[in-house]
This record gives C-alpha cells, sequence and structure tokens, in this order.
C-alpha cells in the first residue's frame, strides 16, 4: 500500500517520560536505562523530521536492523536489542505489518524492551516476495530517498533502472540513481543518455566512484540532518564500499566481482540503518536478485506512453492493427522507441497478474473468516 505524505502526531514533550539511560548490559536485550526526556536534537540524528515529540510516555527508538532473534534498536544516544510484542508474532499476520528497518517504534520500559506499536509510517518502500506465493515484503521506511546503485560494467542495464523506478513512485520517497565505476567506464555522458531516456525529468542521475571521498560532499544534499536513504542495488554494485565512503571508514566487508558477468556475492545480508558523518541516515541493503512488482503501482513512469494510448481512435484498442493507433503510429516514426514500448509491455502485463494475484489473496482470506455468529434474542414473560 503505497505511503501518504508525512503525519503529525499529537504532542506535548513534558508527558514523555523514560527511564535513566545507564551502561549497555552484557546479555542480549538488557538496557540498563534511557535518558529522561527525549530530545528532538537527539532523535533527528535517527531521521525524525517531526517538529515536536508524540503525546506518549513510552520510549521511543528507531529500528537500525532485523535479526532471527530480534530487532536492534536505536534512540540517538545509543543501540540495543529488543523484542517485539506478541500482536506482531501471530500466525497469518500480514508481514507488512511488522516492525521493520526505518521504523519508529514505541516500547515499555521493561529491562528487556518489548516493541508495543509502530508509528505510521510516512513512507514505505516494498516490493512482493520472491517465490511463488504472494506476500509483500517491506526494504525501509521513514525513507526520503531511495539511492538505486547500479555499475558502468557488466552490471550496466537501464530497463532494470526502470523496474526500481516502478517500485519506488508509490513509496512517497524519491529516486536518485547513481552509476558507480565511473572510473573504469569508458562513455559516461553515453551511460548518463541513456538512463536519462527512461526516468523523470526530476529524477537526479549523478556518475560516482565510490571510492572517492569528493562523493560525500556529492551526495551532502541528499543525507544531511534529519534525511534517511536506503541504498539498493545488485551485489557487486558498490552498495558497501559506498557506505564505507560515507562513514569515512571501513565498517561494511566488501568483495571483487565476478569477471564474468561483474556481479558480487552477497556481502551485506541484512538490511541496517546507520548515522551518517553528515548528519543523516543511510540504509544498507543485500543486492537484490529479484524485483517483484506488488500490483499496485501506477507505472507513472509511462506517463507518455499511456497518453499515446489515450490519442487512439479506439478506446479499447488493443496497439496492434487498429486504424487509428497513436502507439504503432509513434513506433513508426520513432517517436516511441520499441525498446520502451516492449519494458512498458513487460511492467504491465507483471503488475496487471501481480495484482490478480493479490485480489485472489484479499478474497481468500475474507472467505476463511468463520462466520459471526448471530446470538438468538429470546422474548420477553410478557409475550407468553
Amino acid at each position: 500500500m503505497p505511503a501518504g505524505p508525512s503525519r503529525g502526531f499529537p504532542t506535548d514533550p513534558s508527558s514523555v517520560v523514560s527511564a535513566p539511560r545507564g551502561e549497555i548490559g552484557a546479555e542480549p536485550g538488557i538496557i540498563a536505562g534511557m535518558t529522561d526526556v527525549p530530545d528532538i536534537a537527539r532523535l533527528r540524528q535517527i531521521g525524525w523530521r517531526e517538529p515536536s515529540l508524540p503525546d506518549d510516555s513510552r520510549r521511543l527508538a528507531r529500528v537500525v536492523a532485523q535479526h532471527r532473534a530480534g530487532y536492534e534498536l536505536d534512540d540517538g544516544v545509543g543501540t540495543f536489542n529488543a523484542q517485539p510484542a506478541g500482536q506482531f508474532l501471530k500466525r497469518g499476520l500480514d508481514p507488512s505489518v511488522r516492525p521493520a528497518v526505518g521504523d519508529f517504534v514505541f516500547l515499555d520500559h521493561a529491562s528487556h524492551p518489548v516493541i508495543e506499536a509502530v508509528l505510521p509510517r510516512r513512507t514505505v518502500l516494498s516490493r512482493a516476495a520472491a517465490g511463488e506465493r504472494y506476500e509483500r515484503q517491506v526494504i525501509a521506511t521513514n525513507i526520503d530517498y531511495v539511492m538505486v546503485l547500479m555499475g558502468l560494467d557488466g552490471d550496466f542495464n537501464p530497463t532494470r533502472i526502470e523496474r526500481y523506478l516502478a517500485l519506488i513512485e508509490g513509496s512517497g520517497a524519491r529516486a536518485v540513481v547513481l552509476l558507480s565505476k565511473a572510473d573504469m567506464a569508458d562513455d559516461i555522458p553515453g551511460a548518463i543518455a541513456a538512463v536519462r531516456d527512461r526516468v523523470a525529468v526530476e529524477t537526479a542521475v549523478h556518475a560516482i566512484n565510490t571510492k572517492d571521498p569528493s562523493t560525500v560532499s556529492l551526495l551532502a544534499e541528499y543525507l544531511g540532518p534529519g534525511s534517511s536513504a536506503v541504498l539498493v542495488g545488485s551485489s557487486g554494485a558498490g552498495k558497501s564500499t559506498l557506505t564505507n565512503t560515507l562513514l569515512g571508514e571501513e565498517r561494511m566487508a566488501t568483495k571483487a566481482v565476478r569477471s564474468h558477468d561483474s556481479r558480487g556475492r552477497h556481502t551485506t545480508t541484512h538490511r541496517a540503518l546507520l548515522k551518517l558523518p553528515t548528519g543523516g541516515c543511510l540504509i544498507d541493503t543485500p543486492g537484490m536478485r529479484e524485483l517483484k512488482l506488488t500490483g499496485e503501482e501506477n507505472l507513472d513512469l509511462f506517463a507518455d506512453i499511456e497518453a499515446l494510448a489515450a490519442q487512439c481512435r479506439f478506446a479499447d484498442c488493443g496497439h496492434s492493427n487498429e486504424p487509428g493507433c497513436a502507439i504503432q503510429a509513434a513506433l513508426e516514426s520513432g517517436e516511441l522507441s520499441s525498446q520502451r514500448w516492449r519494458s512498458f509491455l513487460k511492467l504491465h502485463d507483471e503488475r496487471e497478474e501481480q495484482a490478480a494475484t493479490l485480489e485472489a489473496r484479499i478474497k481468500r482470506k475474507a472467505a476463511s473468516k468463520p462466520p459471526v455468529k448471530s446470538h438468538k434474542k429470546f422474548r420477553g414473560r410478557d409475550e407468553y
């Protein structure tokens, strides 16, 4: 479900109370305490963008990682472990409503913190999970930018960028295309032009060297205080290398790519939110082998094709041999490239298939609910 705009919360800073923080204990999940009153400047370090704080006395933190054993959270002072409340563990629960990396959450005040609630998400980047069964997989939440990293080597594939942008357009976040390995490319202007032909005018496109420190200043406008970005792309595109450059230290492991296809191995094994020296937050993600649409994409990326289709003589034009077909006319004149038309058809058909799968899943779920029992109403004694 596409996320809406940022939502504010009823606030009263004086009502937010937390226990005093001490040292993090050696036992996983135990924290000795929290700061007295959460401070907006402190929370800004973990991407809090609201002008005030929620009117709630529970602890406020952000999910920075998810592991099999639980979650890792950050409250702007330090990281600690927490477990989800039972409501998030119910069988058959839609996975997309469980806490995800980037979520702001409320916790109790216990020594072993429990996540009790997820605050409304202002943006959500998701995809359909790989496999036969339809499930929505949340990639990251509460992000301002989605940085799509693609190498200017064997990894370069402008068609794949269209797929990324189709997923991003409904997230509420802005797309930024980063073409890595610019130091190894022969025709950078040609590569940028190939991408520009497929993206919206307002989409930023940068050719970068992920190892060059100057990249930090180039991307600073997207990673300032209070901003959050998620980094996505294939394995071997240079996500971990870029993350290390932005951090100013070698924190993320990196590996060489395969020579025959410029693909890397999964060095990053889980999503992790990191605080950057520029004041922003970056979510690094594992390489994505499969990018399945959710079925709810608008495909605004192909607005030009939709505009052409509206000019066809017949409303039900199949865009093949019908007379007065504006699509066929544009293909013949060169106004519309056959490659872009094929890309649209592929994504359009996949979206329709996923939408049908989603609708069938919703109907099955509704049908599986037990009927509500109607209680027989007994007549009063005076009616006999």
